[in-house]
């Protein structure tokens, strides 16, 4: 099934083909089938690789925010205004989290690239009100970031 540029597979996985690499982040579902059905061994064999690459990548994320999700939820809290930690939606918080820690810590990610894949995916999965939430808050740690870097 299709949501806007999304492929959503059955287990609930996105599939989403920005300009920054195809299925970046998970999906290699889709084309590890399309391949077995050709038989394309070379196919597969990258398939793979790609899949060993998206799994390193999951699970380098979750333990970046999980490791450091008390300082990313300090610095989500020090950019709202008018608005409680406590009435930020749940998906919106580990959405902010994970781009707060790919801004920070996962030097081989552009910064712009994870502020748009998260309003992304927040499209589909939170409030219509998210996205923009999402891009503001991500948007102004990224410019704090960046005022750290040139200091």
């Amino acid at each position: 099934m299709r949501v806007g540029s999304n492929l959503i597979l059955k287990d609930g996985f996105v599939c989403q083909s920005h300009n920054w690499g195809l299925y970046r982040k998970i999906g290699t579902l889709q084309t590890s089938l399309n391949a077995l059905s050709r038989y394309r061994i070379d196919e597969i064999n990258i398939i793979s690789l790609s899949y060993k690459k998206n799994e390193d990548f999951i699970s380098t994320l979750f333990h970046c925010v999980l490791d450091h999700v008390d300082w990313a939820d300090d610095l989500i809290k020090s950019h709202l205004q008018n608005w409680e930690f406590n009435r930020v939606a749940q998906v919106d918080k580990v959405l902010l989290r994970m781009g707060i820690c790919e801004i920070f810590y996962l030097d081989d990610i552009p910064p712009k690239v994870s502020i748009s894949e998260m309003v992304e995916i927040s499209k589909v999965y939170s409030t219509d009100e998210s996205s923009g939430f999402i891009n503001g808050i991500l948007d102004a740690v990224y410019k704090d970031y960046q005022q750290q870097e040139n200091n």
